[in-house]
């Protein structure tokens, strides 16, 4: 490959948490669109990637990276950027949340999403019911945490968590298509929203909006996806 990495992507996936993270580094990478409408994330060169069929994959000189928490924690660790150093006192405190983040809300977004994988169809709606609060509440310990002005979760100076929590909030706002969303209102956690007004002026975030159609208030007030190439479901 041309560049160092390869990012395997579809537009409005957890991939974008890791296209804005590169942007952000300034890393050069090239994309490969991974095609959802027809189930290309589900072909055996696919899976050779990531044999769980989920998107992203970062190939890199060392392999395939998959999963997107150890992406953001290969790539803060390889470049030394956008985490504390491993060493320095904040490192344990961004982790436990680095963590939080991607096995806690990440997986009960994942089940708000796709509730029928998890449990019978006619049980669908009582899980997500379940699911909707459980998110609220970890988003006001984010919020907790946020107000304390930590430097590992900020929107001017962006680590990888950053970028992270807004892509979740944004899917948020947005899916399942048709559901329920009043649950979330982003005016409940203001210190995140702060967090997100000011990512979504960096030039990181302007390029990755153009690059998967986005619009113009990708985080604070996001649309669904309109991208030049590929879906998002």
């Amino acid at each position: 490959m041309n560049a160092p990495y390869v990012l395997h992507y579809a537009p409005d996936n957890a991939s974008l948490v890791i296209r804005l993270v590169l942007l952000e580094m300034g890393q050069p990478f090239e994309t490969q669109l991974v095609n959802r409408a027809c189930n290309e994330q589900d072909s055996v060169a696919y899976r050779a990637l990531n044999p769980n069929g989920l998107i992203p994959v970062l190939v890199t000189p060392q392999g395939p990276i998959f999963e997107t928490a150890a992406i953001l924690l290969w790539l803060s660790e390889t470049h030394r950027q956008m985490a504390p150093a491993p060493g320095v006192s904040e490192r344990a405190a961004f982790l436990k949340w680095l963590f939080f983040v991607s096995n806690t809300v990440h997986t009960d977004l994942r089940i708000l999403f796709y509730a029928e994988k998890y449990i019978s169809t006619n049980q669908a709606e009582t899980l997500r019911a379940c699911i909707r609060p459980r998110l609220r509440g970890h988003l006001q310990l984010l919020d907790a945490e946020a107000a304390n002005k930590p430097d590992w979760l900020r929107g001017d100076q962006p680590s990888v968590l950053s970028y992270y929590i807004a892509c979740l909030m944004r899917w948020m706002a947005l899916y399942p298509i048709g559901a329920d969303r009043s649950w979330f209102q982003i005016s409940e956690t203001p210190h995140l929203q702060m967090i997100l007004a000011q990512l979504e002026s960096r030039p990181a975030t302007l390029a990755a909006t153009e690059a998967e159609g986005l619009g113009a208030t990708p985080f604070i007030s996001p649309t669904h996806a309109n991208p030049p190439e590929g879906s998002a479901t």
